[in-house]
């Protein structure tokens, strides 16, 4: 194995080689590959070769784990910041490691290092193999590429992206948010880019890589007005290069961000009770994925903790409400080409015409269930093991139109912009902040609210859907999902629906 100083490190991740590995590295190329560094692609420059997975999973597997894998990570983050009229922050920052996973029967041995010497390496392995006893399993004598779809296809490198464009984009949605409404007086941009490079090895001979760029930009600005202040923002976040933002998305980021602040002056309180609620397409999907998803991730029904662990192949809700946690989306937020245990990533079919069908499956739950994974295995690093995730989380359309839902509503509201929330995910109790939203009575949408607080339960809320919009929409923004101190990215989506009832704390 080839050894690579500090220095020389940086110094790769910092002049562009990334992109001279990356036509070899690109999902659906891995298939042709051939000897040992090409079959490892990108990681090849860390003196990664097959012969050396081999070695470490022989490691491993030493004391008779059924399964092990070992999982390689790469990544670059680079952050702009700017607030109070400058630029105040511009980092850098690299993660460079490995994480070996040992898996004897219900449980699992994990360990990792920063450090790709083989010793290193192999010791690490032998941490991880501490959980196994047994007859020892011997590794793989070959690797089968995987050759994958490729659903974040990129042209550019963010490596080649210089500082000074990205300060550019910067400085210019800040002039932009003060030139659209003379009573903004604060406003923050981030701007923030990262290149993920992964390869995962396991014994049973497959071997996948995949390359992950994420883009993540935000204005956030406050207004004043008549001693009241108003804070909101708007944000964009995909797998893409810098070609996704043309002018058209750059120029609406400040109208959007200033107009869904400024509008919060007219808004008054939400009532309070028992009411009708509008969930209006997009954002709103963040309710579907932390108090009904969450529910149906299959390590937490495998252990009996989930309310939807007897509730297979059941109904939970009407006949027109399906719901998919899907990885397949171009260029989508939560979208993968391969999870992180080396399976193909697919779209899973969760709640088909109201019946429950199936969880999200890692590579345990699905031995568990006897099932084949769904793709579902995430990890937010090589300092973590995966566990079943949520991808992209969506409810497809229903029957019915917006206009017709709203026109059902005696008096109710639209939630619009959900911020935050709690969920218990057991039984999938919940309180959500709703930042705007809007009155409606009579069947029309009358007065804009603001500070909305919404407390139910997620399965409760789903049966209480009685009808589903046909006016499907992904959220734009950047949801990062939390589960077991690990963090992902995530995206959701939803049409409009109606909730029958749902408490709503507001102004009595």
């Amino acid at each position: 194995m080839s050894d690579i100083t500090r220095r020389d490190f940086v110094k790769v991740t910092g002049s562009g080689l990334a992109l001279a590995s990356l036509s070899g590295f690109i999902p659906g190329l891995m298939g042709c590959a051939g000897g040992k560094e090409l079959q490892t692609g990108y990681f090849g420059r860390f003196g990664i070769d097959t012969e050396t997975i081999r070695k470490v999973l022989s490691e491993a597997l030493v004391y008779g784990g059924d399964y092990a894998d070992i999982f390689f990570q790469h990544s670059i983050r680079n952050s702009i910041r700017l607030e109070d009229r400058i630029v105040n922050s511009a980092s850098t920052s690299v993660q460079l490691g490995v994480g070996i996973r040992v898996l004897k029967g219900d449980q699992t041995g994990y360990s990792f290092t920063e450090d790709l010497n083989l010793e290193s390496m192999k010791g690490a392995a032998r941490t991880a193999a501490n959980i196994a006893s047994g007859s020892k399993t011997a590794p793989p004598q070959e690797y089968k590429p995987m050759t994958l779809p490729n659903y974040y296809p990129v042209e550019m490198s963010w490596q080649d992206v210089g500082i000074d464009k990205r300060v550019n984009i910067v400085k210019a949605l800040d002039e932009a948010v003060f030139a659209e409404d003379s009573r903004i007086i604060k406003n923050y941009v981030g701007f923030h880019d990262t290149e993920k490079y992964i390869m995962v090895a396991n014994s049973d001979g497959l071997l996948s890589t995949d390359y992950q760029p994420m883009l993540r930009v935000i204005v956030y600005c406050t207004a004043e007005q008549d001693d009241q202040r108003e804070s909101n923002y708007f944000d964009y976040s995909i797998r893409d290069d810098i070609s996704f933002l043309t002018k058209e998305k750059l120029d609406r980021m400040p109208k959007e961000a200033v107009q869904r602040t400024v509008k919060l002056f007219d808004a008054k309180p939400a009532p309070a009770g028992e009411l009708p609620v509008v969930l209006t397409a997009g954002s709103s999907g963040i309710l579907l994925h932390e108090a009904i998803g969450h529910g149906m991730e299959a390590d937490f029904n495998r252990i009996g903790t989930s309310i939807y662990a007897d509730k297979l192949n059941k109904p939970i809700a009407q006949d027109f409400v399906n719901i998919v946690d899907s990885g397949l989306n171009p260029n989508i937020r939560g979208s993968i080409n391969v999870d992180d245990e080396c399976c193909h990533t697919k779209e899973t079919m969760l709640v088909e015409n109201g019946i429950l069908r199936t969880y999200m499956h890692d590579r345990i739950s699905a031995k568990h269930y006897g099932v084949d994974p769904t793709g579902s295995g995430r990890r937010e690093s090589f300092k973590h093991y995966p566990l079943p995730r949520m991808r992209n989380t969506y409810m497809l359309n229903g029957p019915h139109t917006f206009e017709e839902i709203i026109a059902s509503v005696k008096y109710g509201i639209l939630a619009d912009q959900f911020t935050n929330g709690q969920v218990n995910i057991g039984p999938g109790d919940f309180t959500f902040y709703v930042k705007s939203g809007s009155l409606i009575e009579d069947g029309k949408i009358t007065a804009t609210i603001k500070d909305v607080n919404i407390i139910g339960n997620g399965p409760e809320v789903l049966e209480k859907v009685t009808m589903v919009g046909n006016d499907f929409a992904m959220t734009e923004g950047g949801w990062t999902c939390g589960k077991n101190g690990q963090s992902v990215p995530v995206s959701m989506g939803l049409p409009s629906a109606l909730v029958s009832s749902i408490t709503v704390g507001g102004k009595v």
